[in-house]
């Protein structure tokens, strides 16, 4: 299991049983002392139980971006009720470290395969982390980022990219 995801599921069962915040481990290995966003996402059995991140870096660093995301994830992701202490032996973690978005002119520039998208429109803003089952299209990943995002399909709208390191 690579240290970041031993890093968020360590955050989310001191959080769970203890309701205590983990510190970030001393010294900091060098893969969390960058800045990046940071989304971990949370599944039981399969089945998605909880994903929250940033997709700019709101933290000094990688390691307090994951321990407050994996955190968020497993207790204020709002379409699912919060995780509770029985479940944690069935939780399996990623942890997506994101690139910087940058901004595109042209659909054909997206891969959902390959990226993330981000579409802005005035305050409302919606992401879609790439790779994802049953996305198989630019079209596809936009309508849902918009959707996410309370935009209407046939509003414009930004369209930013982005990369990711996936750990599982």
């Amino acid at each position: 299991m690579h240290s970041l995801v031993e890093l968020a599921r360590r955050s989310v069962v001191e959080f769970i049983k203890n309701k205590k915040v983990i510190a970030p481990p001393e010294p900091l290995p060098p893969e969390m002392s960058g800045k990046a966003g940071v989304f971990v996402c949370i599944k039981k059995h399969g089945l998605l139980r909880g994903c929250i991140g940033t997709f700019l870096p709101g933290t000094e660093n990688i390691a307090i971006e994951t321990i407050n995301n994996a955190i968020s994830a497993a207790v204020h992701d709002t379409r699912f009720p919060p995780v509770q202490e029985d479940e944690l032996n069935d939780l399996e973690f990623t942890v997506d470290l994101l690139s910087p978005p940058e901004k595109i002119e042209e659909i054909s520039e997206l891969d959902p395969k390959k990226y993330g998208v981000i579409v802005v429109s005035g305050q409302r803003k919606g992401l879609l982390l790439p790779d994802l089952e049953g996305v198989d299209t630019p079209d596809e990943q936009i309508q849902i980022a918009k959707s996410k995002a309370g935009i209407l399909p046939h509003e414009k709208v930004d369209i930013f990219r982005f990369g990711v390191q996936r750990y599982k």
